[in-house]
């Protein structure tokens, strides 16, 4: 059994020694991401309930495992990328968790994303089944909050290579995703007069490129700018995104003036954050001993 193990544990390293396990992290993350596009994809194509309102089957092709109609085939190739991320996150997980060089909070932030996954495919399965507005709500954050688990974990294992740098470049991403969200959403600010499926996929990835901005530019924050105020800031950057994102999501959803104006003041508050950031970012990553430490 002592030996069985010692051999699992040196296969799990050269595993890790041959790909990298940032790599693998990153790839795993970039999945997830995919995933939760191809399911806005395929619930704003109304693809969803395309493969017959059969899981895990389709309609067409031996057993129905493969799509019958285009329709079919955005659900079918959603749950496909679906199954290959499942797989990373597993085997994140099983690498994180028997590698003794992989931080700890890695592991248990990757073993969590293993936790939430057949979480989310029994939700993924009875979006289909029952196609509930209450049910595809749930399926989606927990998505978000899959994706979100990787992010973290994936900054903490790239800890060594990012510097205050990288706080000015994440806070410019959010400062450029922002007015994109907005642009794209069917407010009185918005630009779009038909929220199309398109306009529904590209908002989306806006949605996880601000998420992930601020994600970045609070983890990094902390380790390369020795400034408590700055610092503060860009923990509530964390808190304003994720109102945007809801509101934002709830706003399409809800036709209501009140949490259109809620959304707007938090997108505003934000905007403010995101300049004021990328201001005191600069100047104290230029004084800063920390600012370019490995």
């Amino acid at each position: 059994m002592s030996t069985d193990n010692r051999t699992s544990r040196s296969t799990v390293r050269s595993l890790i020694a041959r790909f990298g396990f940032p790599h693998l992290l990153a790839t795993t993350l970039v999945l997830v991401a995919a995933t939760i596009l191809l399911g806005i994809a395929a619930k704003a194509t109304g693809s969803g309930l395309a493969c017959e309102a059969n899981w895990p089957q389709c309609d067409g092709g031996p057993f129905n495992l493969l799509p019958a109609t285009l329709p079919s085939f955005y659900e079918w190739i959603h749950r496909f990328v679906a199954m290959f991320a499942g797989f990373a996150i597993i085997g994140s997980a099983l690498a994180a968790w028997r590698s003794p060089a992989v931080d700890r909070r890695v592991a248990s932030l990757v073993v969590l994303g293993m936790v939430l996954t057949p979480i989310q495919v029994y939700l993924g399965r009875e979006t289909v089944l029952q196609y509930q507005m209450d049910i595809l709500s749930l399926h989606f954050w927990t998505a978000v909050l899959i994706f979100s688990t990787y992010v973290v974990a994936t900054v903490l294992v790239w800890k060594s290579s990012l510097t205050a740098t990288h706080v000015t470049g994440a806070l410019g991403l959010g400062l450029v995703a922002l007015p994109l969200h907005v642009a794209l959403s069917p407010t009185d600010l918005g630009l779009v007069t038909e929220y199309t499926p398109t306009i529904q996929l590209v908002q989306y990835g806006v949605t996880l490129a601000l998420l992930a901005s601020v994600i970045v530019a609070t983890m990094v924050g902390r380790w390369r700018l020795e400034d408590g105020r700055l610092i503060g800031l860009l923990g509530g950057s964390i808190v304003l995104a994720y109102a945007v994102a809801y509101l934002g999501r709830r706003s399409v959803m809800t036709f209501s003036p009140a949490l259109d104006g809620l959304y707007l003041v938090a997108v505003f508050a934000l905007a403010a954050v995101f300049v004021v950031g990328i201001w005191r970012s600069r100047a104290v990553g230029e004084r800063s001993p920390t600012a370019l430490s490995p």
